[in-house]
């Protein structure tokens, strides 16, 4: 979940109380926004000195019970995990149309499943880890959704709430409550939770690809210190998996609620087996305006080089905030480069800020576009993207465009590119190669000087710095 930075107090105090009443009602905790009024199975769970009702959970026809333990199967559309994160390759022209659930329909685990999973969560599980806490590969049955020997079953990514971090009890709180009631093919599948005492884990269907950050920038940490080189992203896949995330992140702005997501990034966007884009961790987001407001205020939160401008400056989160963000990650699709990164020349540590200037100028794009990708794009759709990607930019939120147009236009490079593709099977044509400096590489605009340039790092890859989340007070 990245680098937290602090919480809503009086969010987390309501997040403790629910604490004292998840076993005795875990469908009535979770179902409920943090901020809402408790029900009164809610405070007679909490009565008596704050010691547990003894009532049972409300029964629901989605309730089972496994190994004497009562627990909630996935839905329809929100089932057992698969490596492939989604059982084969969808259609292009998907509809951005998904589901939004009454209340989260959830598989309640247990502590001692979720370490039988994980093999007591050994090292050489940990896939990941954040501010939240770490992510283990564990494996279930794909049936039951039982612990499984380890290959055995289906992977399962299993996210353990560090004990001193309480904002990541405020987001596990925030990933139940809106990732546990949406469904849609481009959001990561939550299957289920735990908490007993201070233990809080959360339950997601495996993503075998992992990040769109690791793939983007081509080295994945390991244990150790190491780095595994990702294969180069080609144009089609990066427009693909453009095309995937923008339609999670219209579902989420069309939804009742109208879900700002609030931490559009590189790293929250995971990959399936066939490179599906699918949106994670949803620690940040929040219902939208309501009742006519064009905004709703709040603390600011969010990731340096990809927080709205507006948002910033002012706390005022407009859906279209959203829309920044993803035009951040597209600039950085095109370019293959960080959205801040210190090891850059000072003019450059600001993707957003040195590219805008090129992007608009059709002459310079080819020398923006990333080198790594040696001219095998089509001339037109980097124009078009660069052209949405200044759209998405824009400093002023009402001049950004839907993500629902956002995805038509993608769809529309997608289907130049391929009219491309076909073209130059025929003619053996393709765009011209950037200009290259004297090094070999790829040379970007600037001072004119191979030195002045942002592109890949010999070797060792792209700065591995990690995206901090800050906060203004």
């Amino acid at each position: 979940m990245g680098n937290c930075f602090g919480s809503d107090v009086p969010e987390v105090g309501a997040v403790k109380a629910m604490a004292h009443a998840h076993h005795a009602h875990p469908q009535v905790a979770m179902a409920k926004r943090v901020m809402a009024a408790p029900s009164p199975a809610h405070h007679a769970a909490v009565s008596q000195q704050g010691v547990p009702g003894k009532k049972s959970p409300p029964s629901t026809a989605t309730t089972t019970t496994t190994g004497g333990t009562a627990s909630k199967r996935p839905a329809a559309g929100g089932g057992a995990a698969t490596s492939g994160g989604g059982g084969g390759e969808p259609s292009r022209h998907q509809p951005v149309d998904g589901r939004i659930l009454e209340v989260p329909n959830l598989r309640v685990f247990t502590f001692a499943e979720l370490r039988a999973a994980t093999r007591n969560f050994k090292a050489d599980t940990v896939v990941g880890e954040g501010g939240f806490g770490r992510v283990h590969k564990g494996w279930v049955d794909e049936r039951t959704m039982s612990p499984a020997r380890n290959g055995a079953g289906v992977p399962v990514a299993v996210k353990k709430l560090n004990p001193e971090s309480l904002q990541g009890v405020q987001e596990w709180q925030s990933e139940v409550n809106f990732l546990g009631r949406l469904s849609h093919p481009n959001l990561v599948r939550l299957l289920g939770y735990c908490w007993e005492d201070k233990e809080l884990l959360l339950v997601y269907e495996y993503m075998a690809k992992g990040s769109l950050e690791n793939h983007l920038f081509r080295s994945e940490p390991r244990k150790g210190g190491a780095a595994v080189h990702q294969p180069l992203l080609p144009w089609s896949l990066r427009l693909r998996i453009a095309i995937g995330a923008a339609r999670g992140l219209a579902f989420l702005h069309s939804s009742e609620k109208h879900v700002i997501y609030r931490d559009f990034k590189a790293s929250n966007i995971l990959l399936d087996t066939h490179f599906n884009a699918k949106l994670s961790d949803f620690g940040l987001a929040k219902d939208g305006p309501a009742g006519g407001s064009s905004h709703v205020t709040t603390r600011v939160m969010g990731t340096y080089g990809y927080a709205a401008p507006e948002y910033v400056a002012t706390g005022h989160l407009y859906v279209k905030s959203d829309v920044y963000g993803f035009g951040v990650v597209l600039l950085e699709i095109l370019t293959g480069l960080r959205a801040l990164d210190t090891d850059r020349p000072a003019a450059q540590h600001n993707l957003v800020d040195w590219a805008k200037p090129y992007l608009a100028d059709r002459r310079k794009l080819a020398r923006l576009v990333d080198p790594r990708l040696e001219g095998q794009y089509p001339s037109r759709g980097a124009q078009r993207a660069a052209q949405l990607t200044l759209r998405c930019l824009a400093a002023d939120h009402k001049n950004r465009p839907s993500m629902r147009e956002v995805v038509a236009v993608l769809e529309e490079i997608e289907s130049m590119s391929l009219s491309s593709r076909a073209a130059a099977r025929l003619d053996g044509s393709a765009s011209p190669r950037p200009p290259t400096a004297r090094n070999g590489h790829s040379q970007r605009p600037g001072s004119g000087s191979s030195l002045d340039w942002a592109g890949p790092a010999p070797a060792g890859g792209h700065s591995a710095h990690p995206s901090a989340r800050v906060t203004t007070r």
